[in-house]
């Protein structure tokens, strides 16, 4: 029975992780056509650039536009 219990546990956790990982959003620009984007995964590719001051992880997507907000190279498009 406790076996069935900790197995039921650990299934519930392996959906659950997911989910909390997805509370991280990023401010980039694409390289090429300078537009600046909300992004909730950090850029792997060189023709994204987090612009973020000091590369600030927001917490949610309302905190990551108002700080794109004050980003000068997206506020000058």
């Amino acid at each position: 029975m406790k076996i069935k219990l900790v197995a039921a546990a650990a299934l519930v956790a392996s959906f659950a992780a997911p989910a909390f990982a997805a509370d991280e959003f990023y401010v980039v620009q694409d390289a090429k056509t300078k537009k600046c984007t909300i992004v909730d995964k950090k850029p792997t590719e060189s023709s994204m650039t987090v612009v973020s001051p000091s590369g600030t992880v927001y917490k949610t997507r309302t905190e990551a536009e108002t700080g794109m907000k004050t980003v000068k190279v997206c506020t000058s498009q």
